[in-house]
């Protein structure tokens, strides 16, 4: 009935075209000012982590390990929105007040930090043992193998899957909206609560986040093509 109308109904058309047009600028905006800036600060800082945590987990001292080890499984056993509900809300009862914004900072990146440290993990130990060892025998140390060798090769390894972890990310961020973060989707329910269109705003936000990661899918693509390690002849 409800799809019959909308075919059939000039008026109703009309009415839903207006919606869609009215509410496309302001949730392009919540995307441009709010998502993307959100999934780029808690990326960068998610690799930093990441990085971090993979050397830790790789490191010969007991105690790295064991912390490195902890956080992972931490924060990959539990939701991502648990860890968003215990930064903003459950932190106040300690005396601990965080904006929505640093909130969403602070979650968003310590998920990232935990879940790629294990790609990043996984990519320095795919490199082969040969390499540190031509490493050692010109004389260089270990950081400076990891630096000049070992990580140039990783990072080649490691571009897809943090490549599809960053297109995760963008995806994740509309769990900010239950933390009253206005990012995107906070935008399409407000707007949604005015109007009680809620199929069709829901809906065009969904075409907003499918747009924006079908354009970083071919970002992608190009970027894994120059960093191929084998190019066909």
């Amino acid at each position: 009935m409800y799809l019959s109308n909308l075919f059939t109904n000039p008026d109703m058309q009309e009415k839903y075209l207006d919606i869609f047009t009215s509410s496309f600028l302001p949730l392009v905006k919540g995307a441009l000012y709010y998502t993307i800036p959100l999934t780029l600060i808690t990326f960068a800082i998610g690799i930093v982590l990441a990085v971090i945590t993979a050397l830790m987990r790789l490191s010969n001292v007991k105690f790295f390990r064991g912390v490195a080890r902890a956080y992972v499984s931490i924060i990959r056993g539990t939701p991502l929105l648990v860890q968003l509900f215990i930064i903003f809300f459950g932190l106040p009862s300690l005396g601990v007040t965080i904006s929505p914004f640093y909130s969403a900072i602070i979650g968003f990146s310590l998920n990232m930090g935990a879940y790629n440290s294990e790609i990043i993990r996984a990519a320095i130990l795919s490199i082969p043992k040969g390499q540190w060892e031509a490493s050692e025998s010109i004389g260089m140390t270990t950081a400076q193998a990891l630096k000049r060798v070992i990580l140039p090769q990783a990072t080649r390894v490691s571009i897809p899957p943090l490549s599809n972890s960053f297109i995760s990310l963008i995806k994740d961020t509309s769990l900010a909206s239950t933390i009253t973060y206005t990012e995107m989707f906070r935008k399409s329910q407000e707007i949604a609560a005015q109007n009680y269109e809620f199929l069709l705003v829901y809906s065009e936000a969904a075409l907003i986040y499918w747009m924006i990661c079908v354009a970083l899918s071919f970002v992608q693509d190009r970027v894994e093509n120059r960093m191929e390690r084998y190019v066909a002849k």
